[in-house]
């Protein structure tokens, strides 16, 4: 099966979260690449920038609505107003060293605000004629940290059990839980994919990639938790999205689907490789190796040894797969990231300037 492109009955999809880091490149997608017309609904937290949609913000077809996904009267208004045929649901508190200092935020946002949204959109479902009420789709978009911590073989399935052991992972599963739910019980057509880690161009830089390019860059140590040797799956960002595209056009509703690069590296690979690429495209004046910035600190509390996905089913069901390795996605974002200090530059100067966080077992 070829890639679907994503074509709503009348091309209104309400995306929360869409100021995002994965929802505004959800946004700039929907509006560059379909005739969607697109809902932003945020309610601008420190890891939300509407400079990330500057491109396609003047476009008549997108509309933003600064609102936070725990007022139900709100989200309800906005339901009524818009009358969206496809909810793309990505607002949630995500950073797990977050999760760990101050995981009220991570209960409230990804839990109760989950709980909102679902209610919302029940209730404008079941008023819509039966024709649209068909075609109506839910996509609770998640994470692979709900299945917890892998040994050193094998991959997470959609059949795997649930075994989260942070904040913020548990909360993502009590998210996914609720979403699945309102589809066996009320019959909300919900969608669930579970996504590797991602990254790419207007990820914020508390996230390891960006987090140790800029460290570099900035004369300070990079730091490395533990001993490094961490594994995870990396997943360009575009390739996600369109992943969740072909997921709320093909998907079947109540099923999960996982999202997977299948790009596993140990945290400390990756980092030499962003510091082997910045001494290619940016070097040290010194002439030195960024490397020898590298610095092992204490690691993360309740730090899973390694995740891994199967996304066997979205490939097979679907047609999807990713179109970047992890060397050319790697070497699109440190570009991106060069070409675009004047927009990290404001964060670290202002809302996050590259202290350790999550420190507070």
């Amino acid at each position: 099966m070829t890639e679907p492109g994503f074509r709503s009955p009348n091309g209104t999809v309400l995306v929360t979260g869409g100021a995002g880091f994965i929802g505004s490149a959800v946004v700039r997608w929907l509006l560059r690449e379909t005739d969607a017309h697109v809902v932003n609904l945020d309610c601008l937290t420190y890891a939300g920038s509407l400079e990330s949609l500057d491109e396609v913000s003047a476009t008549s077809r997108y509309g933003f609505e600064k609102v936070d996904i725990r007022d139900p009267a709100e989200v309800a208004r906005v339901f009524a107003e818009y009358q969206p045929d496809a909810v793309l649901h990505l607002a949630a508190e995500t950073h797990v060293d977050r999760g760990i200092d101050r995981p009220t935020a991570f209960i409230d946002t990804n839990i109760a605000g989950t709980f909102v949204l679902l209610e919302a959109a029940r209730g404008y479902w079941r008023s819509l004629p039966a024709d649209d009420r068909a075609r109506f789709r839910f996509l609770h978009v998640s994470t692979d940290e709900v299945y917890g911590s892998l040994g050193e073989d094998g991959s997470f399935t959609e059949a795997s059990p649930y075994a989260p052991r942070s904040p913020y992972s548990a909360s993502k599963a009590a998210s996914d839980h609720l979403a699945l739910a309102w589809y066996h019980t009320f019959g909300l057509p919900v969608l669930v994919t579970n996504c590797s880690n991602n990254y790419g161009p207007y990820q914020f830089p508390e996230k390891l990639i960006p987090h140790v390019m800029l460290c570099a860059l900035e004369g300070k140590p990079v730091p490395v938790y533990g001993d490094g040797g961490n594994v995870r799956d990396w997943l360009y960002v575009d390739d996600h999205v369109r992943a969740l595209l072909s997921v709320l056009e093909g998907g079947v509703p109540g099923t999960r689907y996982n999202i997977g690069g299948r790009n596993e590296r140990p945290n400390i690979a990756v980092v030499e490789q962003v510091m082997s690429l910045l001494d290619t495209v940016r070097p040290r004046p010194d002439g030195e190796s960024y490397r020898g910035q590298i610095s092992f600190v204490a690691d993360r509390p309740g730090h899973d040894r390694r995740y891994a996905v199967d996304p066997v089913r979205i490939e097979r069901e679907l047609g999807w797969r990713p179109h970047e390795s992890f060397e050319t996605g790697l070497a699109k974002t440190v570009a991106w990231y060069l070409e675009h200090e004047a927009w990290w530059g404001r964060i670290r100067g202002g809302r996050y300037g590259g202290e350790r966080l999550g420190t507070d077992a």
